[in-house]
């Protein structure tokens, strides 16, 4: 899309209010919105915010920062009013002199994208990502009581969510990404709407706008949708499966069943420990890690559920791995970034797979496990020569000293799930 489109698109749909969206490094979006007719300097000269007003970004002596948004991302917000619609851009992030700001993971996994181009591959991404839905109290705020006691493909009047699972596909579809499935999930209130896979960048803000529209239904319905990685400590947790297809000259290797296919899986299974402070990125993500065929161990099958990495049964074209262990919290874009160079690494490397997980995968000798902690995975990610060439320097930095903080924080207070609860619940 070009301006001129764009122009067309906001007087048909008589827009007055765009939001531009970015990501935090943590993974949280952010936003500022502008009039319509703001637009076209935004396109041409950025609009600037304080950086140093979030975490991680800048401090007070360098906080200017500008946003600039990505045509292609245009959406209309279907939960906002039709008179005077809200439109949504993704943005790019950059400094004063238009210099790439490297606290951007959407232009980082851009360039990714790029370079795996250049070489000849490309991916299709499709995550796959759990919620919950609370009943909220007299003020809006969120409870602990499920929406409903529902199980795994359970349907009304035991599942309660239907309705709100079809507002939610409706929603998505007139923001152009293409709901597939939907279904109560194993835990009380506990739901999935799978979409449509795309290419790296796509799929990473389709994930973005899915959990928005998600939020924005669920409150319409009085609700709180909530992607906490463990929100109920003796239920499932909710994971963010991120489902990848390699492909070579437009041929799919893992359909072809070709080695670099599994050198690729093999790649991301020698670096997930490291990646792990990114793909599970709270203290409570490892409440939820070994239960609930939530993974613990570095290892991977073609059946067994329970494993880090699954080849699921697909039909044609298809074919596809599936990474299990990260959750909802994590920030997408460096997430699939880190996941995509592991892969090419194992590719560069040509590493052969171990040997397929069978029967139970805790009591395989002497299986390598996933860090059991937070503080034991900035451990991993902070010692990592992997993690430091993918990601700018300053990135890792900040982040991991964010993570420290939060794992310290929770040493320090020790008061196990209902201190998470206190600490996250009406925040992711």
């Amino acid at each position: 899309m070009d301006i001129e489109d764009i122009r067309e698109l906001l007087a048909e749909y008589e827009i007055k209010f765009i939001r531009l969206a970015f990501c935090d490094i943590s993974g949280r979006q952010k936003n500022i919105a502008i009039m319509a007719d703001e637009l076209e300097h935004a396109v041409k000269h950025g609009v600037s915010f304080d950086a140093s007003a979030i975490k991680g970004f800048l401090n007070i002596n360098e906080s200017d920062l500008l946003l600039f948004p990505d045509l292609d991302t245009f959406s209309i917000l279907p939960w906002r009013p039709a008179e005077r619609a809200v439109a949504r851009f993704y943005c790019y992030i950059a400094y004063p002199d238009r210099r790439p700001f490297e606290g951007d993971g959407r232009y980082l996994l851009s360039e990714i994208e790029k370079k795996s181009g250049s070489a000849g591959y490309s991916f299709l991404v499709g995550p796959e990502c759990e919620f919950y839905l609370f009943e909220t109290d007299e003020k809006g705020y969120p409870t602990l009581a499920t929406l409903d006691d529902a199980g795994y493909f359970d349907m009304a009047p035991l599942d309660r969510g239907e309705n709100v699972r079809r507002e939610i596909c409706f929603a998505l579809e007139n923001m152009g990404l293409k709901p597939e499935r939907s279904h109560h999930e194993h835990g009380p209130g506990q739901n999935e709407i799978d979409f449509r896979c795309s290419s790296p960048l796509k799929a990473a803000d389709d994930l973005m706008t899915f959990k928005t529209a998600v939020k924005a239904i669920a409150q319409q319905h009085g609700l709180f949708a909530s992607f906490l990685p463990k929100p109920l400590e003796k239920e499932s947790g909710n994971g963010l499966h991120i489902n990848l297809s390699l492909y070579e000259n437009n041929e799919n290797l893992f359909e072809k069943k070709d080695p670099k296919a599994m050198s690729f899986m093999s790649g991301i299974l020698r670096r997930m420990k490291e990646i792990t402070a990114f793909a599970n990125p709270l203290v409570s993500s490892y409440e939820r890690l070994g239960q609930f065929e939530a993974p613990s161990t570095v290892s991977w099958s073609h059946q067994n559920r329970s494993t880090l990495i699954r080849i699921p049964y697909a039909e044609e074209h298809d074919c596809r791995m599936e990474v299990r262990s990260p959750d909802p919290a994590a920030n997408p874009y460096l997430l699939i970034s880190l996941l995509l160079s592991a892969g090419f690494e194992g590719i560069a490397d040509r590493l052969e797979a171990e040997p397929e997980a069978a029967g139970d995968v805790l009591s395989s000798p002497l299986p390598e496990r996933l860090p059991a902690s937070l503080s034991e995975a900035v451990g991993e990610a902070s010692g990592s020569s992997f993690i430091s060439r993918v990601i700018p320097g300053r990135i890792v930095k900040e982040y991991l000293e964010d993570r420290t903080m939060e794992a310290d924080e929770y040493e320090r207070n020790g008061n196990g799930h209902s201190y998470l609860i206190s600490r996250y619940f009406r925040f992711i």
